[in-house]
């Protein structure tokens, strides 16, 4: 993609669907889509475009033939893995948190009425012998198997604490999350060292222990997310889409339609057009000339490599299994993370496992998919993930596999100057709160204020 001067000041070209737009965005990727959806609903003009034939980008789901034409495999698709028209298998997949940001948006938008969910049956923690159901409250503490008996009464104190603390109560006793880092409270309550990890990777779902020094305020509310959402429905903090994530860019792109966004497909963008006095973005033009004005122009990395930089690779493997993993077989959908410190003393990244079937309506009869994912710490993808693979139940369960490794990308500046906003690729994690994070941080940069959700219940 190239810059370009002023279209007032270039050869006559012709005009983009309707010409004039407060905002363009490039790709249909579920950030891209949601902030169609949230900016229309504003009251903004939106012209959405994609240079594929298919909504989602980055987070299309693909069916059994269309995994084995990306993947280059050769040969005919195996009788034994069932109809690939009954496959949707995510690119990106991720569960979506019951009460958190994402599902705030959906009711929020009336996203919801073009979409179907079912529960995920499960949430596992993997500390090294075998899955764990994740603890989130007082009695999930003194039930759970991951703590010795003191341990238990350390974290039923610390859960209790949690559920029980109120920012707006200046009068409480005991420790304040609001002046105290998090590694602090930790100690104040006296938890091991694995019992941080637990509780900051797999209940506040960070991806790092940068957060240890951070104030503890926002890691008790992450926490809070989390119970409350494992008590909307009693056994799982997730739900997940029918038919794949795929459904979730096109719901977001049915609602930009009905606040007046206009979508077309099979458009790409060769050049970003810009104002000569102010440097700022002023129009797109697409490789057969045609052009349209806006104020601002949304994308995913994809379309602006010269305004992103690499920040690390992501390994993702893509199986197909014969039957569910060993140990969660109570649990026919499930999300578990695979602690770094049960992998490797100097691993610093977890690994997520992420497994489906045909309830969700992603697979065929009596097959399930699984997604091994973590971030890249060396050359050996392969090894890498091998902790991963191993729930799976190893070699044997395993019909077929696709791995890739993906680069990384976040833009080098805010878009606030030169009026182009760029959104982050996707991380490893099996949930939506880091890309949901993204898209409020977008919408506050081009609107200029926080998106204030409506006091309905979630």
């Amino acid at each position: 993609m190239t810059s370009g001067s002023n279209p007032a000041e270039a050869v006559e070209s012709s005009v983009l669907a309707d010409g004039t737009y407060d905002v363009v965005i490039t790709g249909t990727g579920l950030t891209e889509c949601i902030l169609s959806g949230l900016l229309s609903k504003r009251g903004f003009k939106v012209l959405h475009i994609d240079r594929n034939p298919y909504y989602g980008g980055a987070c299309a789901s693909l069916d059994l033939q269309q995994m084995w034409k990306k993947f280059c495999l050769s040969g005919s698709i195996p009788e034994e893995l069932g109809s690939a028209r009954e496959y949707n298998i995510d690119l990106i997949p991720k569960f979506i948190l019951a009460t958190g940001k994402l599902v705030r948006i959906l009711v929020y938008t009336g996203a919801t009425r073009y979409l179907d969910f079912k529960l995920v049956d499960g949430s596992f923690v993997h500390t090294g012998d075998r899955p764990h159901r994740v603890p989130s409250t007082p009695m999930d503490a003194l039930r759970s198997s991951l703590f010795s008996l003191l341990e238990k009464n350390r974290c039923r104190q610390f859960f209790g604490f949690v559920q029980s603390y109120d920012p707006e109560q200046v009068t409480q006793r005991g420790p304040d999350p609001r002046t105290m880092t998090m590694r602090a409270l930790y100690d104040y309550f006296g938890l091991q060292e694995t019992t941080r990890t637990l509780i900051g990777h797999a209940i506040a779902l960070y991806t790092n222990d940068a957060y240890l020094e951070w104030p503890a305020l926002p890691t008790i509310e992450r926490i809070k997310v989390y119970a409350q959402s494992v008590a909307r429905y009693g056994s799982s903090p997730y739900i997940y889409p029918m038919y794949g994530l795929g459904e979730l860019p096109q719901a977001f792109a049915r609602l930009s339609a009905v606040h007046g966004g206009v979508y077309m497909l099979r458009t790409d963008v060769e050049t970003i057009l810009t104002d000569t006095e102010t440097g700022r973005v002023c129009g797109i033009r697409t490789p057969d000339g045609r052009e349209a004005r806006c104020r601002f122009v949304v994308g995913d990395p994809s379309y602006f490599p010269d305004l992103v930089h690499r920040v690390g690779r992501i390994i993702r493997c893509y199986c197909i299994l014969r039957a569910a993993p060993a140990h969660i077989r109570e649990a026919s959908s499930c999300q578990v993370i695979v602690l770094h410190r049960a992998v490797a003393a100097e691993r610093r990244n977890d690994i997520y496992v992420l497994v489906l079937n045909s309830a969700h309506r992603v697979a065929a009869p009596d097959r399930y998919i699984a997604l091994v994912s973590t971030v890249m710490e060396t050359a050996d993808a392969e090894q890498e993930i091998e902790a991963g693979l191993a729930i799976l139940g190893g070699e044997a369960n395993i019909l077929a596999r696709f791995l890739t490794v993906d680069d990384v990308f976040e833009p080098i500046h805010d878009g606030r100057e030169c009026g182009i906003f760029v959104s982050r690729s996707y991380d490893a994690t099996t949930h939506f709160e880091s890309t949901t994070e993204d898209v409020l941080d977008l919408y506050r940069r081009i609107v200029g204020e926080e998106l204030m959700f409506d006091d309905k219940p979630v």
